[in-house]
């Protein structure tokens, strides 16, 4: 798997995944800091033209640097769950396809601690380097779910004792009311279609949050992370909401 930009391959390298690292020029103070941690992990360092990174990184914008990574470990649901904190937090999206909105949903995943993410293999970004990209490296650092069947998925975390929560702009609960500081998995959808009607009816409650402008649904990403904020921010204050 090819990694591209600063903060993505500095991620890597911090996490001890990258095989090699190929860059444009040496110039640049951040540009020395990563090569000199490369060369202190004893990772090869390989100077290329910018034809090459712009080929490896598939025209995005790699800043002058990608990695070469070990393939990123693909995790069970059960895996999540035994390796889950106590209470669980675990976001799963429902064929969210924008490698942009699912690297931006891992990042804040990571940022707030969260025990895991569990996608669909078909039918959703698969995680390339754009999504490593708009994670910001993220996606190193968490346990990545891969299922075939989201709804199936749903009810593993309902047996297992995990709240889980589908963020839906038609619910009538407001996502601040919910209690996060149950065992819990935000579902969140499609931007435009939203959570699959299967999936929808699998949750165990549905969420919304409220909108005071004329425009009436937030990007899959923001949605996600307002709610995933909202937990921590419940469970740092010890605080259970009630209905």
């Amino acid at each position: 798997m090819i990694i591209y930009g600063f903060n993505p391959v500095l991620e890597a390298l911090r996490s001890g995944r990258v095989q090699e690292v190929h860059f444009e020029s040496h110039g640049g103070t951040r540009m020395k800091q990563l090569l000199d941690l490369a060369t202190e992990r004893g990772i090869r360092v390989k100077h290329v033209s910018a034809g090459v990174l712009d080929r490896e990184s598939k025209q995005g914008v790699h800043q002058g640097v990608t990695a070469e990574i070990i393939a990123v470990d693909n995790y069970t649901v059960s895996d999540l769950l035994q390796a889950a904190a106590s209470p669980a937090l675990i976001v799963v999206l429902d064929n969210i396809e924008d490698p942009h909105n699912v690297g931006a949903i891992l990042r804040t995943a990571e940022a707030v601690g969260a025990d895991g993410i569990i996608i669909q293999k078909r039918r959703s970004a698969s995680l390339t380097g754009v999504v490593g990209k708009a994670s910001a490296g993220a996606i190193l650092h968490l346990r990545i779910a891969t299922v075939v069947n989201i709804a199936r998925a749903i009810e593993e975390l309902k047996t297992a004792g995990v709240w889980t929560v589908g963020l839906a702009s038609d619910a009538s609960l407001s996502y601040n009311l919910v209690d996060w500081g149950l065992p819990s998995a935000i579902v969140v959808g499609a931007e435009g279609h939203g959570l699959r009607h299967l999936v929808r009816s699998r949750c165990d409650r549905l969420a919304t949050i409220p909108m005071k402008g004329q425009i009436n649904s937030l990007n899959v990403s923001v949605a996600a992370g307002i709610a995933l904020f909202e937990a921590v921010r419940q469970r740092s204050l010890g605080q259970s909401s009630v209905e």
